[in-house]
């Protein structure tokens, strides 16, 4: 590799395909004379902190096409670039975060519930599995608008409007860590708010004939709902050892607003769970909802038939009978394991007002007990039925 003062006359001179000839005006600068052709070049070594990182080179221009003036001036500025430890052959650096990304750090922000956790993987995964490996400033409103009605075409307005909410959580999760995503494309499409659950009126005197001609462990995993109000992961979790009875409470870990519930036990509900555990000990279960035919060891599907309610809708009768049973709204919601709304609700803390909110509980018990009279003088159960 020879070094020579490089002018226009001597580059017009040089052999084709005699190699790298070096200038000595410019640092780096060199011709390269290749079999055909001839082409300006730098090369330099990349340091930083003292540290050698790698030694570049970098293309100018044919010499056939530029002067040796400007190839010397555009050689400076890389050399430049180099020796203040910038690589310039290096493709900048990725910023957009993709989808997959963007949904694992939004599980990191906070503590989700299990089945949130689920819901937000399914609809990326599903739904959404085209476009998991994408770069979130990839996707625009159009393509973001396309993908939602296909979802509403083939999976329905339930599913798309999902999923879609889903995606929007997830980029506005990408927004806040990369700064080069200027807006969520998916709050330009108009989401349909879903639609209010609609809960006929629970007749409890027939109820009460109807849980009768369940199955022991399944008749009391109902009237247990309605008595309590709780969620379908919150009463179908607890475990034998999630019973108190000196201290008269249900204890619930699995709560949707995150910690655990002691919830305050009427005294009917009080001894039907006690008799449940007796009658339960043959099973050596350690579930209070024990079912040897479930993977997980307990009952997970109550609803039996369209007579008897789901668990949700167990749980509208119960507020609104804490409402016809006096119970006022902070108690009835706290019971319920509801946050109480504005900044007040965040320093209530409903474990340690179970002996307040005791009476209320079992107002609600009082109220669900009088049908069960006028159940129990019920003569026929079919009449029953048919009229349900």
């Amino acid at each position: 590799m020879a070094v020579i003062n490089l002018t226009e006359a001597r580059i017009r001179e040089l052999e084709p395909g005699s190699g790298i000839w070096r200038d000595e005006q410019v640092k780096g600068l060199m011709v390269i004379c290749h079999a055909t052709t001839k082409t300006y070049a730098v090369q330099g070594d990349v340091r930083r902190n003292g540290r050698h990182i790698r030694t570049v080179r970098v293309k100018i221009d044919r010499v056939d096409r530029i002067g040796l003036r400007e190839a010397r001036n555009k050689a400076k500025a890389i050399m430049s670039q180099i020796q203040s430890g910038i690589d310039p052959t290096a493709k900048p650096e990725e910023s957009g975060i993709t989808v997959a990304q963007a949904l694992e750090a939004h599980l990191d922000e906070k503590a989700f519930r299990e089945a949130t956790i689920e819901s937000y993987r399914y609809n990326i995964e599903h739904y959404l599995a085209r476009y998991k490996n994408r770069a979130v400033t990839d996707l625009g409103r159009a393509e973001v608008r396309d993908i939602y009605e296909r979802l509403r075409e083939t999976k329905g307005q339930t599913t798309a409007g999902g999923a879609m909410r889903t995606l929007r959580a997830v980029i506005n999760t990408a927004m806040r860590m990369d700064e080069t995503i200027a807006s969520n494309p998916v709050c330009a499409l108009r989401i349909p708010v879903p639609q209010r659950r609609e809960v006929d009126g629970l007749d409890l005197a027939s109820w009460w004939i109807l849980t009768e001609e369940l199955p022991p462990i399944r008749r009391d995993v109902h009237r247990a709902m309605l008595l309590t109000g709780a969620r379908r992961s919150s009463i179908l979790r607890v475990r034998r050892d999630d019973v108190d009875f000196e201290k008269g409470v249900l204890i619930f870990n699995h709560m949707k607003t995150g910690g655990r519930m002691l919830f305050p036990m009427g005294s009917w509900l009080k001894n039907m769970i006690k008799d449940r555990l007796e009658h339960d000990v043959p099973l050596n279960s350690p579930w209070l909802w024990p079912s040897p035919t479930s993977e997980c060891g307990h009952v997970t599907e109550p609803k039996q038939g369209a007579e008897l309610p789901s668990p949700h809708e167990y749980r509208h009768h119960a507020r609104t009978m804490f409402i016809a049973a006096g119970v006022p709204y902070a108690e009835s919601a706290l019971l319920l394991g509801q946050r109480l709304p504005g900044a007040s609700g965040g320093y209530v803390h409903a474990e340690h007002l179970v002996e307040h909110l005791r009476p209320h509980a079992q107002a609600l018990e009082d109220k669900v007990l009088a049908a069960r009279k006028q159940a129990i003088a019920t003569p026929r159960i079919e009449e029953v039925r048919d009229a349900a």
